[in-house]
């Protein structure tokens, strides 16, 4: 299913006139407004493949009708998204639930949609039907060698498979852990899991990097072998400068202070990217932005801050993607809404008056400095990330295209209503 051009351009009509009033408005109130829009029209967060059909949770799942059945349908709902909000231009694939069968035709869709491929993901926390050995104990870290070699291998052709596809990048998230004391040797699973690492690192190309994830718990209660950022940044500074840590914001422990450890890991050139999502109780993987938009605003500050102290290109030099279950929304509608929620917080980052929070800081003037945050934070930046839209070729009201040419209905017509997303 496409959008035509002709249709957001009659959508944009309708609401030209309110949206440029706005605008005139938080024109007259961020001073680099026009800075600020420049930077949102080049900044693309990637959609995860397996977040387009209807998430759930271990106890059920809810599908909406009209999911994607295929890798090439995935693209072209990443297309749709795309063609929306022109923030959405590249697809992170998860082995082997996406795995091309002609990889050249793949490319050829994608680039159709303008779509590149961002990281691509390992899976050894499931055991698929064709493998030989169970990770019910582990896959990295396990005791028995043969099993961690098969791991090793997994990720191995996950690398293979994104070459093909142009990607650059491999994410690695491990289930591996304990459920109760004296089930696994601490010391032992870091070595295991530290030289499977090394393996896989070694066949990496030249320009690509590998992300290491990390989550405090689920599936194993007891113990995690990459538990949280100091673990993943103790396994990535081993391996080699091509290894980074990625930070998923809901794989903490509660209250965790994530805009810290952002600001530390970038400092130290060990922030490799983001899954985004929101939650309130573990890892619930919500829309972006829910629940605790201050939190997502103050993490975008120390990006912002840490990105321009390094020089760093803010729309390639790490990676942006979304990690959310969608089990009682559209999950299409429910991405549109991440996207926004991300590009909102990345405009009222950058309109953060840079040089006056810096006097307040070394001034110890605590109450200017948290004006000033909180001054960005209310701030309406939502006509700049409008405005962004607009002038690449988007709908001004994502949302509210999507509905008004009911997409959904479309899907479910092409598709039918009882069709699941491959690899959920």
């Amino acid at each position: 299913m496409l959008i035509e051009s002709s249709k957001i351009a009659s959508h944009n009509d309708d609401l030209l006139k309110s949206h440029k009033n706005k605008l005139v408005f938080t024109a007259s109130e961020i001073a680099e407004s026009e800075s600020i829009i420049k930077k949102l029209i080049d900044f693309q967060i990637a959609i995860p493949s397996w977040a387009l059909g209807t998430g759930g949770t271990r106890f059920g799942r809810f599908p909406g009708g009209g999911e994607p059945r295929s890798l090439e349908e995935k693209i072209e709902d990443v297309g749709l998204l795309h063609a929306l909000n022109n923030a959405s231009g590249a697809i992170s694939l998860h082995i082997p639930w996406d795995i091309p069968t002609d990889h050249n035709a793949i490319k050829a869709l994608s680039a159709q949609h303008g779509l590149k491929f961002d990281a691509v993901n390992s899976n050894t926390f499931q055991n698929q039907a064709d493998q030989e050995y169970s990770y019910k104990f582990g896959s990295l870290q396990n005791v028995n060698k043969a099993i961690r070699k098969q791991a090793v291998d997994h990720n191995i052709e996950v690398i293979k498979q994104g070459i093909e596809l142009g990607s650059e990048s491999l994410t690695v998230w491990l289930a591996d852990g304990s459920c109760f004391p004296g089930q696994l040797n601490f010391r032992k699973a870091y070595q295991n899991t530290l030289e499977s690492l090394e393996e896989i690192y070694a066949a990496l190309p030249s320009n690509w990097k590998l992300f290491l994830e990390y989550k405090c718990a689920e599936p194993n209660f007891y113990s995690t072998t990459v538990a949280d950022w100091g673990q993943s940044y103790s396994y990535v500074k081993k391996l080699g400068d091509k290894a980074k840590t990625l930070v998923d914001l809901g794989h903490h422990l509660p209250n965790a202070n994530i805009e810290q450890i952002v600001s530390l890991l970038l400092m130290e050139d060990k922030l490799g990217g983001f899954h985004f999502n929101d939650s309130k109780y573990g890892d619930d993987d919500l829309t972006a932005g829910a629940l605790k938009p201050y939190q997502l605003f103050l993490i975008f500050n120390e990006l912002v801050e840490g990105m321009d102290a390094r020089g760093m290109n803010h729309a390639k030099d790490l990676g942006w993607m979304i990690d959310a279950s969608h089990n009682v929304k559209d999950p299409m509608e429910d991405l549109l809404q991440s996207v926004e929620a991300i590009m909102v917080a990345y405009a009222q980052a950058l309109s953060v008056d840079r040089k006056a929070l810096e006097i307040a800081q070394e001034e110890n003037d605590v109450v200017k400095a948290q004006e000033i945050l909180q001054n960005a934070f209310r701030t309406d930046v939502r006509a700049l990330v409008a405005e962004a839209r607009l002038r690449s070729g988007a709908a001004l009201n994502p949302v509210g295209l999507y509905r008004d040419l009911a997409v959904r209905n479309g899907l479910i017509s092409e598709r039918g209503f009882k069709t699941v997303a491959t690899g959920l």
